[in-house]
Order: C-alpha cells, then sequence, then structure tokens
C-alpha cells in the first residue's frame, strides 16, 4: 500500500516535473519565436531606415575650407567655411601612416571588417554593463562616430543611438572604406573652430599630418574624444594624461614599443595654437575666383618655401625703408612664365602701409625701366650700336628738352655707357629716331597696356616713363628680354595650359638686339656689397620720388621690385638705384647662391657687326645734294603697317619684296636688324621672312638717312 501509494506519489511528481518541462519548453520556444520575430521585424525596419537616409547625408561631400596650394601642394592660404570653422579636406594618403593604425588600434580594430555596426563590441559592452551596473567601454565604431559628427547632434538618447546606427549602416552601403574614414579625418573636431587633422596638425604642430612622431599621433588620436576639454593651448594637463593613455593603449595592442612610448611620453604637448598658414595673400586672394562649382582648392605655380623667404624679406626691407613705405617683388621663370614668387606688399595686415593693396598690379610710371626697349629698338633698325657714340648734351625735340637726372650733362659718350649711366637725353634723342609709335606699339606685343592720360597722345617723355604700366608688365617686358625678344606670358596657376603651346609667342625685338641690351645691363654695377654677377638689371625712378624701381634677370629667372608708398605720395630721395636695386640682389639671392649664366651671343651677330650704325635723325643732318636725293629714302612699298599674307612666302618660294625710292646710294638694307644680301645701289630688296609676326624693314643710305616700315606678316 505504501509502496504504491509512494509509487502513485513518485509518478505524480514525475509527471509534474514533465509537466513543467514541458510548458517551459513551449514559453521558450514562444520566446524564440517572438525574438526571431522581434528581430526579423527590426531588420526589416532597420533596412527601410536606411533605405530612406537622405542623399545628401551619405553623400560623402562636406564643406571645407577653401585652399590655396603652392606647385607641390603646400598650404599657401586657407579661408573659413561659411560656419566659420578651420576644415580642411584631409584623406588616408594626406596622413601619417602611423597615426592611422594608431587611431584604428584604439578606436576600431574591425574598421575593415564590419558593415557599419560592430556586434562583438555590442555584445561586450552590454554584458560589461550588466556585469558591472555602469558603462565599462563603448561600442561606437568609427563609421558611428563620422555618423554622428555629420548629424550634428547629441546622440544620447535611444532614438537619436538608433539614428546613428542606421546612418552608420547607411554610410558602409553608400562608400568605401577609405571615403568614410576621409569624412572622420575631414570632420573630427580638435578644439575650438579647428576641424580635421590637417587643419588640427597645421594647429598644434605648424605642419603638414604627413610625418608626425609618435606622441603628435596620439594626441591627434585622444583630443576628438573631448576636443574642449583637451584643448593643449587651455588645458595642457588633460591633452597629456589623454595622450599618454592612448600611447600605453598602443603599448598593450603592439602599435609601439614600450621604448617608443616612454619616448613619446616625455615629449611636452603643444601650449600655443597657430595661425593657418597665410602666405601669398594677394595671389590667393585672387585665386578665389578660379574657384567654381564645388571646388575646394587652387593650385598655383608659386613655390612656397620661396615665397616665405621673400615676404620675410619685404617685411625686414621696408622696416629699414622707413613708416608708411611698401614694396612688391615678383618671381618669375622665363623660361615658361611661371610666377614663383608673388609679394604684393610688406604685410597684408600692415595698415599703415596700406598692405591689403597689391602692388603688382597697381598702376605707377615705371621711369628709366623702358630705355633698354628704346636701344634695343634703335639696334635692330641700324640706327645705334653699342659702341658707337652719341651726345648728351642740352637739346629740344619736338618742343621737349629733357634733362638728366642729377642736372648734369656728360658730353659724347658711348650708346652703351649711355644706356648703363641711365642719361635721359640720349634716350630721348634714340625714341625720336625710332618713333613713339613703333616703340608703344612694340611694348603692346611684349605684353604690357601703356595707361596715359585720358586725352594725352604719346610723346617723347615715354622715354621716361611717362605713362602708367604695372610691376607684371615689367617683369613680362624684361622676361621677353631674356627669352630672345619673344613675349613672355605670366602663368600663375599649375592647371593652365603652358602660354607658349597655348599661343606661340610673339617676337618684339629681334635676338641679337635684345641679347646685345642683356649683355650691356649684365655689366651695370650692382649695388654696394651686392653680389652682381650673372645677372642683367635696370633701374627707374618715376617722376617726383614716388616710385623706385628694379627689374633684372639671369639664365633662368626673371625679378621685379616696386618701392613706395601704396597711396602715391611721394617718399623725398627715393631712388631704383637706393631702394629697390638691393632688395632685387637681395632676391636672387634667395633663390640660391648660384646664377644660372646668360646666353652667349646670336649666331647671326657677327653679320649685324658689319653694319654701319649712324646716329644722327635724318632731319638734323645738313644734305649733300639738292633735289630727291637730299630728302632721304622712302621705302613705299609694302607701305608702313600694311598687313601682308605671307601664303606660300613661308616656305620660301615667294619672298616678299620691296622697294624704296628717293635717297643717295650705296645703300644697305635691314630686316629686323640683321643685313640683307643687295647690290650697294639697288633700291629693292627680297627678303624670305622667317615666318609670321611683325617684321621690320630699315634702308640706310650714303648720309646715314634711315626709312623703315613695319610689317605684320601672317
Amino acid at each position: 500500500m505504501t509502496d504504491r501509494n509512494d509509487e502513485g506519489k513518485a509518478g505524480g511528481v514525475g509527471g509534474f516535473a514533465r509537466a513543467r518541462r514541458t510548458r517551459f519548453a513551449r514559453v521558450t520556444l514562444a520566446v524564440f519565436a517572438v525574438f526571431v520575430l522581434a528581430l526579423g521585424a527590426g531588420a526589416g525596419v532597420l533596412a527601410v531606415s536606411v533605405a530612406r537616409v537622405p542623399e545628401d547625408l551619405v553623400s560623402g561631400k562636406v564643406a571645407v575650407s577653401r585652399a590655396v596650394l603652392d606647385r607641390k601642394g603646400v598650404l599657401l592660404r586657407a579661408f573659413q567655411t561659411p560656419d566659420d570653422r578651420w576644415r580642411l579636406a584631409a584623406g588616408p594618403q594626406d596622413v601619417d601612416p602611423l597615426y592611422l593604425r594608431m587611431l584604428l588600434a584604439y578606436e576600431d580594430r574591425r574598421f575593415r571588417d564590419h558593415a557599419g555596426v560592430d556586434p562583438r563590441a555590442l555584445l561586450r559592452a552590454a554584458l560589461q554593463m550588466v556585469s558591472s551596473g555602469r558603462i565599462v567601454s563603448g561600442a561606437s565604431t568609427l563609421t558611428m562616430q563620422t555618423a554622428r559628427l555629420l548629424m550634428e547632434g547629441s546622440t544620447r538618447s535611444a532614438v537619436a543611438k538608433w539614428r546613428q546606427i542606421v546612418l552608420a549602416l547607411a554610410l558602409e552601403r553608400r562608400l568605401s572604406k577609405d571615403e568614410i574614414l576621409t569624412l572622420y579625418l575631414t570632420r573630427a573636431p580638435f578644439g575650438g573652430n579647428v576641424e580635421g587633422v590637417r587643419a588640427a596638425s597645421l594647429a598644434w604642430f605648424g605642419k603638414e599630418p604627413k610625418r608626425l612622431t609618435p606622441a603628435e599621433c596620439a594626441l591627434l588620436v585622444a583630443l576628438p574624444q573631448s576636443p574642449e576639454a583637451r584643448r593643449p593651448d587651455r588645458f595642457a594637463g588633460n591633452a597629456r594624461a589623454a595622450r599618454d593613455r592612448v600611447l600605453v593603449a598602443m603599448t598593450l595592442r603592439g602599435v609601439l614599443s614600450a621604448e617608443e612610448a616612454a619616448a613619446a611620453r616625455r615629449e611636452p604637448v603643444p601650449t600655443l595654437r597657430r595661425d593657418v598658414p597665410l602666405l601669398a595673400a594677394h595671389a590667393a586672394r585672387e585665386a578665389l575666383a578660379r574657384m567654381q562649382g564645388g571646388a575646394s582648392e587652387v593650385r598655383l605655380t608659386l613655390d612656397a618655401g620661396l615665397q616665405s623667404r621673400l615676404e620675410a624679406l619685404a617685411a625686414s626691407r621696408a622696416r629699414r625703408l622707413g613708416r608708411r613705405i611698401s614694396l612688391a617683388i615678383l618671381v618669375a621663370d622665363h623660361k615658361t612664365g611661371e610666377v614663383l614668387a608673388h609679394v604684393g606688399s610688406a604685410g597684408l595686415l600692415d595698415e599703415e602701409r596700406r598692405g591689403h593693396v597689391d602692388m603688382t598690379h597697381a598702376v605707377r610710371s615705371p621711369g628709366s625701366t623702358l630705355k633698354p626697349l628704346i636701344y634695343g629698338l634703335a639696334f635692330e633698325e641700324g640706327i645705334a650700336h653699342p659702341d658707337s657714340f652719341i651726345e648728351d648734351r642740352p637739346m629740344t625735340l619736338a618742343g621737349y628738352s629733357p634733362t638728366n637726372f642729377d642736372r648734369a650733362f656728360q658730353g659724347t659718350v658711348r650708346v652703351a655707357d649711355a644706356l648703363q649711366a641711365s642719361l635721359n637725353v640720349p634716350a630721348v634723342e634714340l625714341l625720336d629716331a625710332v618713333g613713339t609709335a613703333r616703340f608703344i606699339s612694340r611694348l603692346k606685343a611684349a605684353g604690357a597696356d601703356p595707361r596715359f592720360p585720358p586725352g594725352e597722345a604719346p610723346g617723347l617723355a615715354a622715354a621716361l616713363g611717362g605713362f602708367g604700366m604695372t610691376l607684371d608688365e615689367l617683369v613680362e617686358l624684361y622676361g621677353g628680354f631674356a627669352r630672345g625678344g619673344r613675349a613672355m606670358t605670366l602663368k600663375r596657376y599649375a592647371d593652365d595650359p603652358d602660354p607658349a603651346l597655348a599661343i606661340p609667342p610673339r617676337r618684339f625685338l629681334s635676338e641679337t638686339a635684345a641679347w646685345r641690351i642683356a649683355d650691356i645691363l649684365s655689366r651695370v654695377p650692382p649695388p654696394e656689397a651686392a653680389n652682381g654677377e650673372g645677372v642683367a638689371y635696370k633701374t627707374g625712378t618715376s617722376y617726383g620720388y614716388r616710385d623706385a624701381w628694379a627689374v633684372g634677370f639671369d639664365g633662368r629667372h626673371v625679378i621685379g621690385v616696386w618701392v613706395g608708398r601704396a597711396d602715391g605720395t611721394p617718399v623725398p630721395g627715393i631712388t631704383g638705384y637706393l631702394a629697390a636695386s638691393p632688395i632685387l640682389f637681395d632676391a636672387f639671392q634667395r633663390i640660391g647662391p648660384e646664377r644660372a649664366r646668360l646666353p652667349g651671343p646670336p649666331k647671326a651677330l657677327e653679320g649685324e657687326d658689319r653694319v654701319p650704325a649712324p646716329l644722327v635723325h635724318a632731319r638734323t643732318r645738313t644734305p649733300r645734294r639738292g633735289g630727291a636725293e637730299a630728302l632721304g629714302p622712302e621705302i613705299f612699298y609694302p607701305p608702313d603697317g600694311a598687313i601682308v599674307e605671307l601664303g606660300s612666302q613661308a616656305t620660301g618660294s615667294a619672298p616678299l619684296v620691296v622697294k624704296a625710292r628717293r635717297g643717295r646710294g650705296p645703300f644697305v638694307w635691314l630686316a629686323n636688324g640683321k643685313p640683307v644680301a643687295s647690290g650697294p645701289f639697288a633700291r629693292s630688296v627680297s627678303i624670305v621672312p622667317d615666318g609670321p609676326g611683325t617684321s621690320t624693314i630699315a634702308v640706310i643710305d650714303a648720309d646715314g638717312r634711315a626709312a623703315r616700315v613695319t610689317l605684320d606678316l601672317r
């Protein structure tokens, strides 16, 4: 009985246990089913949410500071974003690889493997929170952090965290891992209005992030976690502690050795926030106009190192010259026309000197800097020769009575010496012989745009700078001298085509005449204590001591310097030789200690040397005969200024025929300064042109009277 009762009890207990297990299994199955359904529903909702993320959030486009770079990509100047941030674009290729290894090791070791959310990190964080009752570690991936930066809001609430996860998954669907990393490197906060690792490296270390020390890498990893509380310039202790925690973690994770981490911890943290680079401020301001559409960068032809050295030179020299005096320096490679340095003033922020005014573009009187072109035209047309003699005496030409700078006269001087001494009377006399219209025409062919006062026609005062030009134009003119008489066009932007390929350079002066000018100017004595070897240069001073100039070139570079006051008021005693030429030679030294050699004489020079070089104007010579011979020669075909279609003449099969009348033989014919074979008494000559462009044909009779025409050959 008892046994049966016991057995019945046992059976009852066993049945009850089996029933409980059955019910538990059913409940578990139901819970699991609910969990699976909830998980499936959540996944469905998540998928729908990801698909509905706005395109602008996942496009990978971020408003960044517009940046102006030098020829090698070095930052010259940046401009704040519309929301007043320093945010410079940066990708993985722009930063030190060690920084990237440390960033991923510290923030997201499985960044390359997960799809935006790391389930293992989520599970670990949840278990740690349950076991300890508090948050021990986060589960946010680098993609989720990037999503938070794009959302620009807090993610503390459950709804915000859900949106962050959705956006992270959407980013992974739309962008590559490197594109997501680029977004983080561009948007991560580093204190104040500094965003992005490139802006941070410039602000805290004063350098680009391509080469960083382990200590610098660790600080850049630590700052975005709490950018304001760890700002090195305000809370250096916090910044150092956070950096050192990163260094410890890097040793534990095998990124750094213990010795490397210990050495990094000994480095101090920066306590000063540096300014974003402000080089070539005026050129950078101009470059903004080229940033069309969504462009964020423009690259100039400038050399950042040379630009920095010349800006320091300009500021130093301006302080020595006195208050309110500014200066400008322009350096170009005359082989290519590329502008290598553009110093528009002695300092952009120097209000006393009106530093915001770019004096490389200011229209000012060029003084005596244009005399070499006058002499060059006289050489080209057979009016003068460097070894000929010319009179430096008081005279009046066309109602104009020039005087020299020192009010004295030298008498009879060599033409080369007259140019080297920058004598005014010989220059005006030669301009009268060459013709002002021809001089202005050649100046324009060299790339200049002479500005005359309204209603004033060009006159002989043009020889002494009686009109306006810019430093840009003077550099182009002297670059043309250095190129053998072919015009040089300045190239300022790295992506511009080579001017020589876009438009073949126009010849404005014969090769031999240009070489003669360079040879004469290379013998001008340099300023005191300057190394002038290998530099051809000329100075100029405008009327009333308003502008001082110095322009020169060697075998590779051409440099122009202007000194004066930006408001155009006089500076008593300032001259090109005393104020501008020392800066010119200092600028050449800043390029390098060795000068590129000037070229030797052209092959055609020997033939040209045998040509007579009369100096006296036809109208001032006493005629020897009466009648038509007394009138001097005249070229009547083709007429002056005629446009001649070359056609088959370019091949040499149809020469250009030029005819003259009057004058007394024998005659000497010149084409662009070179002698043309002909009979001594021939009044016509056949010339085979070199090609299209401006060509000057001259004839000289037995009395030294000359006639010339300028033709446009096409």
